[in-house]
């Protein structure tokens, strides 16, 4: 026998990694931008216009201009002061290229360069430049036109040079995101639209012009400062705002039913800390809160939130405390309900959790919004005594209904507990107890509902059949919710509760896959659904727990071989577009062409082409293989990349606004596929 010996790791200085430059963003770049996902594209975009827009708040610019470019480019231009570019005393290289190459490196950790800005860690720019294949930097300012090129991550292709005289003021970034690091590069035109308009809002006086230049000619030599100027037919928005945030809370009740005429407002700088926040109650029963710090969106809130929210609960409980009985105060719920507001917070020195800026985590301005918005709503409050009776005759209404609610969950929770928390009894359950590997199918009646049971796999899948359209939850309460059979059977059966209780930890299974049929029924109760899910299991959404089936719409059998199409398109390249499913025809050869009601079924002598209607035209086996199979199915996750698009849109879809979904549907029926 050979003798083996153990090896012994080693682990010396040679083991140790030295990132220099910007490799380690190369390496790691989910550390600086979040993903390298459409997301992460956009916040490129966002870090290279943050630096024109603090220009902005600082009083240095007042015109912004973003164009997108052929190949991925972005060309993002400001009016401010420009870079400096005069060798920078410490690396011996220009400015230009020192903040451009050098993390941490910038003009907002101290001095005179900006009292306010939205970059915190200095990574911005230098960021761009390390996830870029190639960028170019042109800035105009004492009294000449420099210029710098960067390939590759990052690495300067020669020196900062002055290229000519100039009279203008300002900086020009171009950056192609690179292939390597960025599977998609595609920029998209609406996305961009939404942040812009929202980042106009919120500084008075800015110019913000848009450009999609992509379908047009290079624009890499080119001498003009602003792209529109050359006066090029091409998709292009501009916004301008001199009403600030009150325009901003106007715009996103614009499909809404204000409970008060006058918008709330204040301005005040305190301690240090610039609050601003607009405030306005519409007819709903879901709040919408928007918080910005240094106008940086903070999705996640934070510490101005906070105080945002203690203030208001204060000051409306503090008008009405001769209103009500003792121990019927108003709870942070009822206040916040129906309530459209817009909180901006502005200081120095901002502290961030995580590159992303997702959530304030400075402590200074919870005070600060606290004392000026708590002081400036309460005088709101008395000296617009109609303004006043609406918001509190909203909130004493959202608070019977909190107390309704109450009952009727208490009541549905009692009942379970009596019964041993005893599962619906539609739904079949799986054998396994590990949430981790179970899933929930929603099916869409009891012939599918059937069909499922029988197909599934026993140990991890278990099936929920819904008799019908379940109720439509936009603009329902909680007690009116749990009086829906259907509704209270999907609650029991996720486990996590509702409402106040809601406990994403007892969430049963991991995988809840909604399988409705392809026809226009299906579609709306899968409409249905995901407002449940998006109005009271949002963590749920978040957590990535939610997903949607695709079943095929075909069944292709040539002789003995079945392939199953999920489209048209997919039809096509089988059999090609040339066999017709719209009507009953004998073909040539004289075998008769079925048409039925339910499944259309269209056969020459070698091919069978079968539409499917229903998941219950399916037999078991074929649902399995189709759609159940973990591994052969196709599901689509459910996510949400913007929260307030989403909420205008279920808004606008699911709402009372009848108008707005009169002209939405108008405006996208050329995009709708006809069910006839």
């Amino acid at each position: 026998m050979t003798e083996e010996k153990a090896k012994k790791s080693s682990y010396g200085a040679s083991d140790i990694t030295v990132l220099e430059g910007l490799e380690a963003v190369r390496r790691r770049p989910g550390m600086y931008i979040g993903t390298t996902g459409v997301a992460g594209l956009h916040h490129l975009l966002w870090e290279v216009f943050d630096n024109s827009r603090d220009e902005a708040m600082g009083g240095f610019c007042n015109d912004i201009e973003i164009a997108l470019l052929p190949n991925n480019r972005v060309r993002c231009v400001d009016n401010g002061r420009g870079i400096p570019v005069e060798i920078h005393p410490k690396t011996k290289v220009s400015t230009l290229e020192t903040v451009m190459t050098v993390l941490h490196a910038g003009g907002k950790f101290g001095g005179e360069g900006y009292k306010v800005s939205g970059g915190l860690h200095g990574v911005g720019v230098s960021v761009v430049n390390a996830l870029s294949s190639h960028v170019r930097a042109e800035i105009h300012r004492d009294g000449g036109r420099f210029e710098q090129e960067y390939k590759d991550g990052g690495k300067p292709v020669s020196k900062t040079k002055k290229i000519e005289a100039s009279k203008a003021t300002g900086t020009i970034i171009t950056f192609e995101p690179d292939a390597s690091i960025f599977p998609d590069r595609e920029f998209n035109w609406e996305t961009i639209v939404a942040h812009m308009r929202q980042q106009a809002y919120l500084v008075k006086g800015l110019r913000i012009s848009l450009l999609d230049l992509r379908a047009t000619a290079k624009f890499d030599d080119t001498e003009v400062f602003y792209l529109r100027d050359l006066g090029i037919d091409a998709p292009s928005m501009t916004f301008y705002f001199e009403g600030g945030l009150r325009s901003l809370v106007a715009f996103q009740n614009r499909h809404q039913e204000s409970i008060h005429k006058n918008i709330f407002y204040v301005e005040k700088e305190q301690d240090g800390v610039h609050v601003e926040v607009a405030l306005q109650y519409v007819d709903d029963i879901t709040s919408r809160i928007s918080a910005f710090a240094n106008n940086i969106y903070n999705n996640e809130g934070g510490t101005h939130i906070t105080g945002f929210k203690t203030a208001l609960t204060r000051s409306i409980n503090s008008v009405n405390k001769g209103g009500g009985k003792e121990g019927d105060s108003f709870t942070g719920d009822d206040v916040l309900e129906g309530v459209t507001a817009v909180v901006s917070v502005k200081m120095r020195e901002v502290q961030f959790e995580g590159q992303t800026k997702g959530k304030l985590g400075s402590v200074e301005a919870r005070g600060a919004t606290e004392a000026v918005f708590g002081e400036a709503f309460a005088r709101f409050l008395e000296e617009h005594p109609d303004d006043a009776r609406a918001i509190i005759g909203k909130v004493s209404l959202a608070m019977k209904a909190r107390k309704a609610a109450k009952a009727a969950k208490d009541s549905i929770m009692r009942k379970g507990a009596l019964d041993g928390m005893t599962l619906p009894g539609k739904l079949a359950d799986c054998q396994s107890k590990s949430a981790e590997e179970s899933e929930l199918f929603i099916v869409e009646g009891d012939s599918a509902g059937g069909t499922a049971k029988t197909g599934r796999d026993r140990r991890i899948q278990a099936i929920l059949p819904l008799r019908g359209k379940i109720l439509n939850i936009e603009r329902a309460r909680l007690d009116r919710m749990l009086s829906s059979e259907q509704i209270t059977n999907l609650v029991v059966a996720l486990g996590t509760a509702i409402g106040d209780i809601f406990n994403l930890a007892k969430l049963r299974y991991h995988k809840i896959i909604i399988a409705t049929d392809a026809d226009v029924d299906g579609a709306h109760i899968r409409t249905l659904l995901l407002t449940l899910f998006y109005r009271h299991f949002r963590p749920v959404v978040d957590g990535g727990y939610l997903y949607i089936a695709q079943p095929p719409l075909f069944k292709i059998k040539k002789g003995k071989e079945i392939t199953y199409a999920y489209s048209d398109e997919e039809r096509i390249k089988v059999v090609g577009a040339d066999m017709p499913l719209e009507s009953d025809s004998i073909s040539e050869d004289g075998i008769e062409e079925l048409a039925e009601s339910e499944s259309v079924t269209k056969k020459t002598q070698k091919i069978s082409v079968q539409r499917y209607k229903g998941l219950g035209e399916m037999n078991s086996d074929e649902l399995w293989e189709t759609t159940m199979d973990p591994a052969r199915r196709i599901l689509k996750q459910v996510t949400i990349d913007d929260v307030q698009e989403a909420d205008q849109i279920f808004d606008m879809l699911m709402g009372t606004d009848v108008p707005a979904r009169k002209s939405f549907i108008q405006s996208h029926a050329k995009e709708a596929t006809l069910d006839i």
